[in-house]
């Protein structure tokens, strides 16, 4: 990535200018059976649609808070970074003080963001963003939405990297302080460039989470396979997904 890169949304933009067709998030939720691979242009296409939704739907503004109310999942990753793009604070966990809620489809998920009184957004999270059969009260269908945005996005505001970018376990990162620290941990774990793949099994609910997760691998040029509910597979099948899947470090 670039030394002049100083939010994550930079990180996304020069991953996009450095090769675009090569695979970033590779997700599997073994619960489920799903597996999706998204290259960089197609995550970075989902990215501007939900900020263009953001900014434009939902009157998003830099230094607004978005509660995410999500587990470690493609679509997640897609907010963090549509937030990052926007300038807003994405807010894992979240409460009712946030401008946003957006919401998983667990009735607890549901619950939490009902108590924001601000727009609420809900994903059903279903394999290849599927939308719910049926939308929960209260809530705007992040599926039903999301296509018909724009394909390319501008801030209204440029973002400013030393303005609060993230909350994660109750502490709060600047856009600077995630790169930084993204740099700063994926040469920790060993992520050195466009060949490394991080196999992670990690939630999103603390820094090394989202770290494993999204950040190092977007800050170092590499890739990760995050996988939702790992721990349902026995150990020779975590075995063969890294062998298949050409897994370099693994973060569980």
């Amino acid at each position: 990535m670039n030394a002049t890169d100083r939010t994550p949304a930079d990180l996304l933009s020069s991953a996009l200018a450095a090769d675009p067709g090569r695979p970033l998030v590779t997700f599997y939720d073994d619960a489920t059976g799903e597996r999706v691979e998204l290259s960089v242009a197609t995550f970075a296409n989902w990215v501007a649609k939900t900020a263009n939704l953001l900014q434009d739907e939902l009157s998003v503004e830099p230094g607004d808070r978005v509660a995410l109310l999500l587990p470690a999942h493609w679509q997640t990753a897609v907010w963090l970074l549509a937030c990052a793009s926007v300038g807003a604070v994405a807010d894992l966990g979240g409460d009712a003080a946030a401008d946003v809620a957006v919401s998983g489809p667990e009735p607890e998920s549901l619950a939490a963001a009902r108590t924001c009184s601000g727009a609420r957004v809900a994903l059903a999270l279903r394999p290849l963003g599927g939308r719910f059969p049926q939308v929960p009260e209260g809530f705007v269908d992040y599926a039903v939405e999301v296509p018909g945005q724009g394909d390319r996005f501008v801030p209204y505001a440029p973002v400013d990297p030393e303005g609060a970018a993230l909350i994660v376990a109750g502490r709060e990162f600047s856009g600077a302080e995630v790169v930084e620290r993204a740099r700063a941990q994926a040469a920790e774990l060993g992520l050195t460039g466009p060949g490394a793949r991080v196999l992670s099994g990690l939630p999103y609910d603390t820094w090394e989470g989202l770290s494993a997760g999204l950040y190092g691998p977007l800050a170092s040029g590499g890739s990760v396979v995050l996988c939702r509910n790992l721990g349902l597979l026995p150990a020779d099948a975590v075995d063969r997904r890294i062998e298949a899947e050409r897994v370099t470090v693994v973060a569980r």
